[in-house]
């Protein structure tokens, strides 16, 4: 069931592959999803160290194009750093051929198989693919490339939407002060009246999305609240779901607070033990079903990349005793739009802060297990590649 983009337009697909993508892959299997002839989505993974490793890859691949309704064809392309020089054939080779493989036995038209290395690109399909493979400038100077204005192209790789901001000095300086102060303020403090109806969380982050750059004092109130469990959670949830949901959060959040107090345990520790009992009420399921991504709730695109950006631009001038809970944040954003590595990469930097930090810890045993939302499954829009 194997068929091969012809050949003089084989370069021109990878030249779009970026694009669909949305970053400049390195290092990556890429696996672009086809309904008939048209792309519908694109599976990104990273490329096993180990050759035993493979199986295990390739069978994620296919049971997670077997999930994506009305995809029946799979281009798998291959990004590495490794050269057709020195191999004197394609690199993954074997990797390749096992997922041509199994989803041809999955049902999978395999419209071609590609690989771009360091030094040249070429079809593993093609049996006259020179030993060298072919220059990459005939990705690099094709019509599809140049047809995109330079400041459009993506740029990095997978982790770099993940990447934080170079700080600003003094806009650090003022939030730790406001930190400070917020720390040492009692009930009814003027550090609180100061923050207005942004004292609410719920506002807070509405404002937030609205504006990015708020003044130090409302990035401080950001970074206390995201540093208490509860409020990080309900927020992470608010930035892609909206003030609804973030209101039910919060509002089950003081119920919370209350019994992981008594229970003389953290909220991170009570909620992962009620999961595991089963005593989760139907709000609480409803909001551990939305962070663990077991919903076909979709979220709003917009909103996610809004509040990625705005909360990596907080980290950037954060102290690093409240950079843990926004990391968490940032990182669960950036894998609910599909940035597995952006979020791996996120979850890696908390833990170097925080070894022991609970959420860190349960985001990176639920992402490393390769573990996608329900809403990634959603019929994709109809646009892609003819």
């Amino acid at each position: 069931m194997t068929t091969t983009l012809r050949a003089g337009s084989a370069h021109e697909f990878l030249a779009l592959v970026p694009h669909l993508a949305g970053f400049a892959p390195e290092r990556s299997l890429l696996c672009v999803a086809f309904e008939g002839g048209r792309s519908v989505g694109v599976l990104r993974h990273d490329l096993p160290r180990r050759a035993r490793d493979r199986a295990a890859l390739v069978a994620v691949v296919v049971s997670t194009l077997c999930r994506i309704p009305g995809v029946d064809g799979v281009v798998p392309v291959v990004y590495t750093d490794v050269r057709f020089e020195a191999r004197r054939s394609a690199p993954e080779r074997r990797l390749v051929e096992l997922l041509v493989d199994r989803a041809d036995e999955a049902g999978f038209v395999v419209r071609d198989a590609l690989c771009v290395a360091a030094d040249a690109w070429g079809s593993y399909f093609d049996p006259a693919l020179p030993a060298t493979g072919h220059p990459l400038e005939l990705i690099e100077q094709c019509a599809a490339t140049e047809a995109v204005p330079e400041a459009d192209r993506p740029r990095g790789g997978a982790a770099s939407a993940g990447s934080i901001p170079e700080p600003d000095a003094d806009r650090a300086r003022a939030i730790a002060r406001e930190l400070g102060a917020l720390t040492a303020a009692g009930p009814g403090a003027g550090e609180f009246a100061r923050l207005g109806d942004a004292v609410d969380p719920v506002e807070l982050v509405e404002r937030l999305l609205e504006h990015g750059r708020e003044p130090a004092h409302l990035a401080a109130w950001f970074l206390h609240l995201a540093s208490r469990p509860p409020f990080r959670d309900g927020m992470m949830l608010q930035f892609a779901f909206g003030p609804v949901v973030g209101a039910a959060a919060h509002d089950d959040a003081g119920d919370l607070g209350t019994r992981a107090e008594a229970g003389g345990v953290t909220v991170d520790e009570l909620v992962r033990r009620e999961l595991a009992d089963g005593r989760f009420d139907e709000v609480q399921e409803m909001l551990a079903g939305l962070i663990v991504g077991c919903t076909t709730l979709r979220p709003e695109r917009a909103r996610l990349e809004r509040g990625a950006e705005v909360v990596l631009r907080l980290i950037a001038d954060a102290p690093d005793r409240y950079r843990v809970g926004p990391l968490c944040i940032a990182a669960w954003l950036n894998w609910a739009l599909g940035r597995g590595s952006a979020a791996g990469a996120l979850l890696d930097r908390a833990l170097r802060l925080e070894p022991e930090h609970t959420m860190a810890r349960l985001l990176e045993r639920h992402l490393g297990s390769g573990a996608l939302p329900d809403w990634a499954f959603l019929r994709p829009d109809r646009r892609g590649v003819a």
